[in-house]
């Protein structure tokens, strides 16, 4: 099972420093329109030819690493997160309320579409 975070736990962890990847699995026109800084568009539909990459991204960070996923509402995302947890990738969040509840709720000069 992927456990889920909200924005406000996750702007907390992003202010303490924790160990992660904002893994945006929306499309590119979708990221361009609104995202989180720090962010990594991998978009779902390329999702499959770039399983070595996140998969080294998480690594990379190390086994207390968490990679966040994000889309536009936490659909997408949940099931992206469930495809790269039988991928072998380690430390899968999503993002409840996606990038809508984070210019709802974070940060209002994220637009909203």
């Amino acid at each position: 099972m992927i456990s889920q975070i909200d924005v406000a736990a996750l702007s907390q962890a992003r202010a303490a420093g924790s160990a992660l990847i904002m893994l945006d699995v929306r499309e590119p026109w979708e990221f361009e329109t609104a995202r989180i800084e720090g962010s990594v568009n991998v978009p779902m539909s390329k999702l499959s030819m770039r399983v070595s990459e996140v998969l080294a991204m998480s690594n990379e960070l190390g086994s207390d690493a968490s990679v966040i996923v994000i889309c536009h509402h936490g659909v997408r995302s949940m099931a992206c997160a469930q495809y790269l947890a039988g991928q072998g990738v380690q430390g899968l969040v999503n993002l409840r309320g996606g990038i809508d509840a984070w210019s709802t709720s974070i940060d209002p000069s994220v637009p909203r579409y």
